[in-house]
């Protein structure tokens, strides 16, 4: 039976290749830093999300080890079983605060997060109004959910307002944004897109993934950066960036939200605990961003330097108001090719293509950590540089 199956996953498989899109792991061999270990190299680290140099911080370490010694190593059970411990309660009270928000609720992933919280409490008497490049998470879990669907173009105020008036016939209308937009680099309009949710009577719920520890003065994210503090209903983002770089996601808000997903969300009724190691590890980011603002304001220097000298050296790069830098190369095969020489002269970074971006879109995404110093984003400019002229990205000056 599996026999024609077989074939037809390989010649899948065969295209993939052959269209450059095939993703390789590279295998690391040393803690996320920005310098790690790949195949016995030393190379410096450009594509992780560790945007605030936190996921080998050794307080973060210390607490997650002595939570191990102190509340063992997983629950193995659901919340509402008996897998709650003070630890998990501790960090949804600590992400509450940190955001300004009434309650929050904690899930294995933003993945989850995202795809257990429409269904829940909308239904087909509803509307989720939907920016046309969140993230997959929201795209699925808008899936699993029967309310009307539109989509509005990136961060396109005029066609959002088309939508809104096209779902004033549904009960409730709830318009869903990235914070940041993970490909591109750009903060969603919150500020616009709130103002439209009142004039048309609709709530906003914004994925705080890529943009909390890293947008606002104090990395408070997109409600932070226009002064919505507490205003917008739905928050939901992850302990996997920013925040430690592990597991774990979050939906932080309005309390009879989160009061609702504690009864019907099935990624968390279904769902094993994080481990309490992970919670305190968690609790320990949060205390430390929350003392001062040293690594956030590294971070944004750290990356108006790099855009500027790679602008200055020719490369294309789009807009960005966030650690990602999208340096554009249009062609998926040239994604690949410049990557593999990157690693080559000690670069680590990947090129990406469809389906993670549009087809004509592909590009090499270049995340900036507060970890990083001066001379490590002076050696990537620099190879990207070499790399560029050879493979005529840039010319050669």
């Amino acid at each position: 039976m599996y026999s024609p199956f077989q074939k037809h996953l390989q010649k899948d498989l065969k295209e993939i290749r052959e269209a450059g899109l095939y993703k390789e792991e590279r295998i690391i061999t040393s803690p996320q830093s920005s310098s790690i270990t790949v195949k016995n190299k030393q190379v410096l680290n450009f594509c992780a999300n560790n945007y605030l140099g936190l996921s080998n911080h050794p307080q973060l370490v210390k607490a997650a080890e002595e939570a191990l010694r102190q509340r063992g190593y997983g629950m193995s059970s659901v919340r509402f079983i008996c897998g709650t411990q003070d630890l998990h309660k501790e960090l949804e009270n600590t992400i509450s605060k940190f955001f300004g928000t009434e309650d929050t609720i904690l899930y294995a992933s933003c993945f989850d997060a995202n795809g257990g919280i429409f269904e829940p409490l909308l239904n087909r008497e509803d509307a989720i109004i939907s920016d046309a490049l969140n993230h997959a998470s929201i795209i699925d879990g808008v899936r699993l959910c029967k309310a009307q669907r539109y989509r509005y173009a990136n961060a396109d105020m005029a066609d959002l307002e088309k939508c809104l008036q096209q779902a004033q016939q549904q009960r409730f209308r709830l318009i869903v944004t990235d914070g940041v937009f993970s490909m591109d680099g750009n903060v969603a309009p919150l500020d616009k897109i709130y103002a439209l949710a009142r004039q048309y009577d609709a709530m906003v719920m914004v994925d705080e993934s890529h943009s909390a520890g890293v947008v606002g003065n104090t990395g408070r994210g997109t409600t932070e950066l226009y002064g919505l503090k507490g205003q917008v209903e739905i928050l939901t983002g992850t302990l996997g960036k920013a925040f430690g770089g592990a597991i774990g996601g979050f939906t932080t808000g309005k309390k009879e939200v989160v009061e609702l997903l504690r009864q019907r969300s099935r990624p968390y009724l279904f769902s094993n605990s994080i481990p309490p190691m992970v919670a305190a590890a968690g609790i320990a980011a949060f205390n430390l961003l929350d003392r001062d603002n040293l690594l956030q304001d590294k971070l944004h220097g750290n990356t108006s330097y790099f855009v500027q000298k790679m602008q200055e050296a020719g490369f294309d790069i789009k807009p960005t108001q966030s650690a990602i830098c999208a340096v554009m190369l249009y062609d998926a095969r040239l994604a690949q090719e410049f990557a593999a020489s990157l690693q080559e002269e000690g670069i680590y970074v990947t090129g990406f293509s469809y389906p993670v971006v549009p087809k004509g879109e592909a590009r090499i995404r270049v995340q900036i950590s507060a970890a990083h110093e001066l001379r490590q984003l002076d050696d990537c400019i620099q190879a990207f540089c070499k790399v560029g002229k050879e493979l005529k990205v840039i010319q050669n000056g």
